[in-house]
Order: C-alpha cells, then structure tokens, then sequence
C-alpha cells in the first residue's frame, strides 16, 4: 500500500503506524500527480488497486464563500479525483485489470443549502465515476462510487466547526465496506455503494 497526501509530516505518521510507504503527491496539479504515479509503476510494475479519497470541506451561502477555498474545493474533490484516475488508468489497461474507488459521498446523490460548492464538487465525481465505469470496462477495469454519510472523522474540527457528529459513521465500517469491495471477484462490478448510520 503507498499513500499520497501534500503534507509530508503527516504522510510519514500515518505511513509509520499503517507499515506502508508513502509520496508526496498534490492531486490537484496533474505534472505532480503523473511524476508519482510513474515512480510507483516503475518500482512496483503496476496499480492493482487506486482509492480516490483525498477531500476539503466548505459551507456558508454561496456569496459568502472565499473565491480561493471554492477553487481549492473544486481542484481537490473533483480533479484531484480525475487527476490521478488519468494517471493511473493507462497501466491498467496494459494489465487488463485494475479497480479503481472513488470515495464520494451522500453529498454526490443529494443536495442542501450552505452546501452549493461542496455538493457540485461531489455531484461531480458522481458523473465522473458513472461516465469512467462506461469508458474502461471493455479493459477489465471496475469503478466503484462510494457513497459514505457524516463520518467520524476531524474534518470539520480542523475547520473550527462545531458539528454532533454522534451519529457519524465509524471510520472502521467504511474500510470494512471497501475491503469487501476489493476482495470481490474481478468479473464482478458494484457500480455504486451507500453507506450511512441508520440514525442520521
């Protein structure tokens, strides 16, 4: 397993506790991304399997929001995702084999107010996976859409929001979702999955 993220502090802790290599990799800038991915390849010989899941948060009306942090927003979720999926998918049409999930969410099914940027940028990636999985299945390739609600996770505590985040989804359930996906027989696609506390 070899992780991607822009903050190298961070990368080598979570590398260090998860025993798995890492690179430092801005998903958004499409030369930094395909430099990481050839690396990978010549060291490895191939991607079996890409988990898109780098992602940034944003709230507040439309007018209100800072021009910057939208095309942060945008640049991240949305071709950060197209990004590395078009770095990674020409080494897998050569192996006729790779499965490529996109860690969306309920955001990229749904939409709310005070959510307008952050639900484009997921709606985004919703027809992004639906139009890819169309586009490389003739190569044995499989693209799944994940679909989480409110996880337990930091994100919005980074950002100085207070949000109950009781009835968030254990981050654990959602590996175990994507283990299951992963473990599924190659000739088997889940096109889409959702996952949510029952609660929420």
């Amino acid at each position: 397993m070899i992780i991607l993220a822009t903050n190298k502090t961070k990368l080598i802790s979570v590398a260090n506790e998860n025993h798995c290599a890492y690179k430092v990799c801005d998903v958004s800038d499409y030369h930094s991304v395909e430099k990481v991915i050839n690396e990978i390849i010549t060291d490895y010989h191939k991607i079996d399997v890409l988990i898109n899941n780098a992602g940034l948060w944003i709230q507040e009306e439309l007018d209100v929001n800072d021009s910057e942090r939208i095309k942060s927003v945008i640049e991240v979720n949305l071709l950060g995702v197209i990004n590395v999926s078009k770095a990674v998918v020409p080494s897998m049409k050569q192996n006729k084999n790779g499965l490529i999930i996109n860690i969306n969410s309920q955001a990229g099914i749904n939409h709310k107010a005070e959510r307008t940027v952050y639900n484009t940028s997921k709606w985004g990636v919703t027809g992004f996976t639906k139009s890819l999985q169309d586009e490389v299945a003739k190569y044995g390739i499989r693209v799944t859409d994940v679909m989480p609600g409110m996880m337990k996770t930091d994100m919005f505590q980074k950002m100085n929001i207070q949000k109950n985040m009781a009835n968030g989804l254990d981050t654990k359930e959602v590996a175990r979702l994507i283990e299951f996906i992963i473990d599924t027989p190659k000739d088997v696609m889940i096109p889409e999955v959702g996952i949510k506390n029952i609660n929420n």
